[in-house]
């Protein structure tokens, strides 16, 4: 006996590649996508980061390389992070305009122009000898507003340096209001502010922290937020928004999906998501013992997490995708 199906049915939708590109609602393009990079100070020759295969600390030299190739192949943006020789427990080398975040942005700038939205990573972490986004204080503890201070500054050697955008990073309190004041006081209103609006105490981190040679002593739990807590980032997005920020990002991304399309539902300003080294890590991992395809769960998640509200999307992958974009279909 055959059932009677209904007049509408999806799967004509389905019925080829070309008719799935037609109707598809979310897109994903290479002009989307940010580059993370990592510049490190005293290196001859590229180091590779173990647990991120693929993923090295450039010497100044190789990182002009690789950003260059990225924008050839359309990525949107860099973001870049320093690996210092010394580290010292103000973080001085994050102000310092002779500092390897600084002198790498200076040289981006010099030979990419505009052709890029260059960001820099405002935070103290990869410049400070006990490891924590901030100075500390008599006890050892994270001094929010003592931060706030080297924060201004770091965003002005930034903005000299040649950044675009500026990313604090560190989930200190009033944060985007000083690095705003201060741009603006020293003349560089052009600058962006990308505020790291949700960012939470994630597992996630873990290879990163070797990408940057992390001497973190302890955790960041007391200011970056508790992966239970959802309602929270939004009232971080109010705070960040009434302080200035041009655009806001959740972090990491794919685990934190929800509390991204909840921040894209209500920011009147463009929202990134950062595929963070886990992320990354996991489908490497995965995809070398020949449990998953990897360009196919690349896209898959990229597209996710575009689908969940991300217009702008940070990922170690940015370069990868892109050429998967414009070579293969991802259906």
């Amino acid at each position: 006996m055959s059932i009677p199906l209904p007049h509408h049915r999806p799967r004509r939708l389905r019925t080829t590649p070309a008719m799935r590109r037609l109707v598809r609602e979310t897109r994903l393009s290479a002009a989307d996508l940010v580059l993370p990079v990592f510049v490190r100070e005293g290196i001859e020759e590229p180091v590779p980061v173990t647990s991120m295969p693929g993923v090295v600390q450039h010497t100044r030299d190789s990182l002009l390389r690789a950003a260059t190739d990225a924008v050839s192949a359309g990525v949107g943006g860099i973001m870049v992070f320093g690996v210092p020789r010394h580290r010292d427990a103000t973080g001085s080398g994050g102000t310092d305009p002779a500092g390897i975040l600084n002198v790498a942005l200076t040289d981006l700038r010099a030979e990419l122009g505009d052709s890029t939205v260059l960001m820099a990573d405002l935070c103290l972490d990869e410049f400070t000898d006990h490891g924590h986004c901030g100075v500390l204080d008599e006890h050892g503890a994270v001094d929010n507003d003592a931060t706030l201070g080297r924060y201004a500054d770091m965003a002005v050697a930034q903005a000299r340096a040649g950044a675009h955008v500026v990313g604090p990073s560190g989930m200190m309190d009033g944060q985007v209001r000083v690095v705003r004041e201060a741009l603006d006081a020293a003349g560089h209103q052009d600058v962006a502010v990308l505020a790291y609006t949700a960012k939470y105490a994630s597992a996630y981190y873990g290879p990163f922290r070797e990408a940057v040679g992390s001497t973190l002593r302890g955790d960041r739990a007391t200011y970056q937020q508790d992966p239970g807590n959802r309602t929270e980032s939004l009232r971080e997005l109010r705070l960040d928004l009434e302080e200035g920020a041009d655009m806001v990002m959740v972090k990491p991304a794919l685990p934190y999906l929800d509390v991204l399309s909840d921040v894209a539902a209500v920011s009147d300003v463009p929202v990134a998501a950062y595929q963070v080294s886990g992320e990354y890590a996991q489908i490497e991992a995965a995809a070398r013992l020949g449990w998953l395809d990897r360009d196919r769960t690349v896209l898959e998640a990229l597209t996710a997490v575009h689908r969940a509200g991300a217009q702008v999307v940070l990922t170690y992958y940015a370069q990868v995708a892109a050429r998967l974009l414009a070579g293969r279909d991802p259906s």
